[in-house]
């Protein structure tokens, strides 16, 4: 009766394979994209996905200013942070963090909150890169292209 009895042998982290996957942002809806790279970085997409180990691959996203959020999002979407001092609740809109300095940590964000918290979270937030630009360091890894825009047509606005 043994032959008859299949059990799922869990991943061990010195065998899983990680591969370096790149995603064009231009024209993306964050929260869309945000999932699909979040269930990408905790390895889920594979038949092996073990939740107790990292067995996600590497991803970088390259045009990190040019995603987009439907509605009135741009506007009305506050993201607030505590200054530590009694009353410091700050807020900025989307929309200017977009226009600002670093455009890349909406889309930070956004795969930060959608991945467990802990010790295990933050190493498979490590295997994330995000750039502004179309420039990136990462081309010795021969990333696969992942085109997130033709997985839904709701996936990608405008253009």
């Amino acid at each position: 009766m043994k032959a008859l009895m299949k059990t799922t042998k869990p991943a061990l982290p010195h065998e899983v394979e990680k591969k370096w996957i790149i995603v064009d942002a231009d024209g993306l809806v964050v929260g869309r994209m945000a999932s699909i790279i979040a269930n990408i970085l905790r390895g889920k997409h594979k038949p092996s996905f073990t939740p107790h180990v990292d067995c996600g691959d590497n991803v970088i996203i390259i045009n990190a200013d040019k995603v987009r959020f439907t509605g009135n999002k741009l506007k009305d979407k506050i993201y607030y942070r505590h200054t530590g001092y009694a009353g410091g609740i700050k807020g900025v809109a989307a929309g200017k963090i977009l226009e600002g300095r670093f455009p890349e940590r909406i889309i930070e964000k956004a795969i930060e909150r959608m991945i467990p918290r802990g010790p295990l979270g933050r190493a498979q937030l490590r295997n994330l890169r995000v750039f502004a630009g179309t420039e990136h360091p990462h081309e010795a890894q021969n990333p696969e292209v992942l085109d997130i825009g033709s997985m839904n047509r709701k996936n990608k606005v405008g253009n």
